[in-house]
């Protein structure tokens, strides 16, 4: 990741992320209640120490059902303290009793069991709570003041480290696979190179725009994207009215997910976004052939009800996040690591 730019310049301070499991707590939080009736059972749990995909598997064994009819909206990583809902469909079942699935797996504990009238899907996900600890600070003033800045201007809304896997190596299998050294016919492993293509792809576009300062400056052609609204609009036309909403927030500018559709935007900006895509050219003919469908993502992440205090020397920082957001790209504005950090062990869209 240090080959991106840094929205506040690159941090002076230094510290450790994740020393324990304790040091990352997340909280999932899903935006909407369940009806409390409904052929899906839906079990709350808190894991440390376990992934997603193997509490599901565990889960399954314990309800009597198949893998497949346990769902969830996010993965949540396994080297952290996360709290998420998983739904069971269990269409004319009693509740199973899950006390020994408790005693069976002590990283796992069940916080609460309801009924809902419909599946967790990927994308129920309306966000995250995050608490971290950071340790073994230094420069706490300098700190204390990158705290101020996030928390009023916010941080480069990139794809975090996870979603390139160990050393980046999800994104060189991707440049392999798009030059036809090798097929992928794994369809998780397929997912894994799609996403790091796109998601790398992303990460240069902002890099560029923060190197040019461009972050929060609309050039002609950019596709613009109201607060709370997934729809798109072109700026054909930039007006300081329209300039005055960037910098207030209520309008987001947006970089590419590219897919085998034409980039939506125009003029300038497509112009500056084609000329950086372009330098991937296995990337771009992977996520081509197979027929990605282009998406927009905003540049700026605003961390929401950020708060912080210290414990003798630790920091302790809360905040929540959108759905996709990452926490390690907070993280990466405010300190720079003292060695390499425990990277999540699966590939998180919804982190």
């Amino acid at each position: 990741m240090d080959c991106f730019n840094w929205l506040h310049a690159k941090p002076i301070c230094h510290g450790r992320l994740k020393a324990s499991p304790q040091d990352f707590i997340v909280n999932e939080e899903l935006g909407f209640k369940f009806s409390g009736t409904g052929e899906h059972l839906m079990v709350k749990i808190r894991k440390v120490g376990e992934n997603t995909k193997y509490v599901v598997n565990e889960l399954a064994k314990a309800c009597g059902v198949k893998s497949r009819d346990v769902s969830w909206a996010g993965l949540k990583d396994r080297h952290a303290i996360t709290e998420q809902w998983l739904s069971v469909h269990l269409p004319g079942k009693a509740d199973p009793d899950l006390s020994q699935f408790e005693a069976e797996h002590p990283g796992v504990e069940i916080l609460e069991v309801t009924r809902h009238d419909k599946k967790l899907r990927p994308g129920d996900l309306a966000g995250n709570w995050f608490q971290l600890r950071l340790t073994d600070l230094d420069n706490l003033d300098a700190l204390i003041e990158r705290l101020e800045m996030v928390k009023a201007q916010g941080v480069a809304n990139y794809f975090g480290e996870q979603r390139f896997g160990h050393g980046g190596n999800n994104v060189v299998k991707a440049r392999a696979w798009g030059n036809d050294e090798f097929r992928v016919r794994d369809k998780s492993k397929r997912s894994f190179y799609l996403s790091a293509a796109r998601s790398w792809m992303f990460n240069q576009v902002l890099s560029k725009r923060i190197e040019q300062g461009l972050t929060s400056t609309i050039i002609a052609g950019d596709c613009l994207q109201m607060a709370g609204d997934e729809r798109t609009f072109i700026a054909d036309v930039v007006t300081d009215v329209l300039q005055q909403q960037v910098n207030l927030g209520e309008v987001a500018i947006t970089g590419p997910l590219l897919g085998d559709n034409a980039l939506p935007t125009q003029a300038e900006a497509q112009t500056f976004e084609l000329a950086i895509v372009e330098q991937e050219p296995a990337l771009v003919k992977l996520v081509r052939d197979n027929r990605m469908r282009h998406d927009r993502r905003a540049l700026l992440l605003m961390p929401n009800n950020m708060q912080w205090h210290f414990e003798e020397k630790d920091l302790i920082v809360s905040f929540a996040l959108p759905a996709g957001s990452f926490a390690t790209s907070v993280v990466r504005e405010l300190i720079m690591p003292l060695k390499s950090e425990v990277v999540n062990d699966e590939n998180i869209d919804q982190q």
